[in-house]
């Protein structure tokens, strides 16, 4: 790779520190040839569970499907509405859709994260759930959020960008009822492909998503609901596991390197720097900047070889997948200013110094040229 070449994201420093163990623990599926639900599954569940302070862990096929067996598990279906912010990924609100119930969007706060206040206003006698992003690393305010929606309402956390995040002293999975999470690559904790989790404090919760994700049963030919075909496959738990062990580290790694941006940009120009919530512990799935002539800086990076992001371009309303909502540009301002200006800066565990100084001179430059 060329000197000046920052990926947004390199998985390849990853996979090098654990190579050997994964190897290992491939070579060992194969020679059992547990290829389904196998005993590593078991393990990471126990082990992820315990991570995050819950009583269970269901591994499942993939993110999305996660957070729809999250909603079903609570019973939330048709007739039910589920608020969702307006900025997050698609899979939040597809979900929602997926599980048969009404997507309801509510705005966000200048930190990105779901608006408590927002959420209070599109409060009906039909809302069933909340849920709460935890988004680019840093949990919403799920304290604010409790108080609003009050006891009748499920609080579901969205953890898909959030591993080993805590807030107030409570990990990222562990504060609502239910919260789904992805292991797409790219995650804090990745597998090699796709995969995801669902984390409950509830005993009969946890027993019904176990069912639900093996076609309605626990066990063979016992069907006693409507299920889906989700689990976790046996070889992703083996590259979960070694991740798991390291989690921490490579969080910490994150963080040093938030620093380090926050250094190298703090007197540009223009620019806005992420912040941390109060009573967060943000672990940097995304280092996220505001720019008023984002797509000028995002041409100038790439020309660089530096491989920026924008997280997300579009607000939900705004896609073409959700014009049955019936939202209008401006429903939604907050999201909808913030889309305009957000892009993403390389991090990862393992990205060097250099790296960041290279991206950050970029930024200086493009800053520099735009004040001329």
């Amino acid at each position: 790779m060329n000197s000046n070449t920052v990926p947004l994201v390199d998985l390849g420093v990853a996979h090098r520190r654990i190579a050997a163990q994964v190897e290992a623990g491939f070579a060992s599926v194969l020679e059992r040839t547990a290829f389904v639900l196998g005993p590593e599954v078991a393990s990471f569940e126990s082990a992820f569970a315990a991570y995050c302070g819950v009583p269970h862990c269901i591994g499942v096929g993939n993110g999305t499907d996660a957070l729809e067996l999250a909603l079903r598990s609570c019973g939330i279906g048709a007739g039910d509405e589920v608020i969702v912010p307006a900025n997050t990924f698609v899979a939040t609100a597809e979900a929602v859709v997926r599980a048969g119930a009404t997507v309801v969007l509510a705005d966000v706060t200048e930190d990105y994260l779901l608006d408590p206040t927002s959420v209070a206003e599109r409060l009906t006698d039909r809302t069933a759930a909340v849920m709460a992003v935890h988004l680019y690393g840093q949990m919403a305010p799920m304290e604010a959020l409790a108080s609003v929606v009050g006891p009748g309402v499920v609080l579901i956390e969205d953890a898909a960008q959030s591993q080993g995040a805590a807030q107030n002293g409570r990990r990222a999975g562990s504060v609502g009822l239910v919260a789904g999470t992805s292991f797409y690559p790219g995650k804090n904790l990745g597998a090699y492909g796709d995969a995801g989790a669902v984390l409950t404090q509830s005993d009969a919760v946890a027993a019904r998503l176990r069912s639900m994700r093996n076609h309605g049963g626990e066990r063979r030919y016992e069907h006693r609901e409507f299920g889906f075909n989700s689990r976790l496959d046996t070889l992703q738990a083996v590259v979960l596991l070694a991740k798991l062990e390291v989690l921490d580290d490579w969080n910490a790694e994150r963080r040093a390197a938030s620093d380090l941006y926050g250094q190298l940009l703090a007197d540009v120009d223009g620019l806005t720097l992420p912040e941390v919530a109060e009573g967060n512990d943000h672990v940097w799935h995304l280092y996220v900047i505001r720019v008023e002539d984002r797509d000028e800086l995002l041409a100038d990076l790439n020309s660089a070889g530096v491989g920026a992001g924008i997280h997300y371009p579009v607000p939900v309303h705004l896609l073409p997948s959700f014009t049955h909502l019936g939202h209008n540009p401006g429903d939604f301002p907050k999201a909808e200013a913030l889309a305009s200006r957000i892009l993403s800066l390389p991090i990862f565990p393992g990205i060097t110094t250099q790296q960041q100084e290279h991206v950050a001179e970029v930024v200086r430059t493009h800053a520099a040229v735009r004040r001329s």
